[in-house]
């Protein structure tokens, strides 16, 4: 009704979208975290190591497995996901739900 092509994008098309940027960017920051058999494959450089490859170093000595380490890491890894998860669960649970029917 007479707003401009950056209008009707910054005021209608941009805040549709902001729940779904926030549930794509809620996925593509953890995978890179929970992905282990291909870059188990790909990185044979400890300095390139993901924290899932570097975490199963922890316990797949043969005789010494280290579980207070590997608990501590986990921990420790898990502090970035939650994180980015809480600043961004409402805008997630609205993506999610956006295409939900009713009924």
């Amino acid at each position: 009704d007479g707003a401009t092509p950056w209008q009707t994008f910054s005021q209608v098309v941009l805040p549709l979208m902001g729940p779904v940027l926030a549930t794509v960017a809620v996925f593509n920051f953890i995978a890179p975290y929970s992905d282990f058999v291909f870059p188990s494959i790909l990185l044979f450089d400890e300095q390139q190591y993901t924290l899932a490859i570097g975490m199963q170093g922890f316990i797949s000595g043969n005789f010494s497995a280290n579980w207070s380490l590997f608990a501590a890491s986990a921990v420790l890894g898990s502090l970035p996901i939650l994180i980015v998860f809480f600043s961004l669960q409402r805008f997630l649970v609205q993506g999610l739900t956006q295409g939900a029917v009713k009924g």
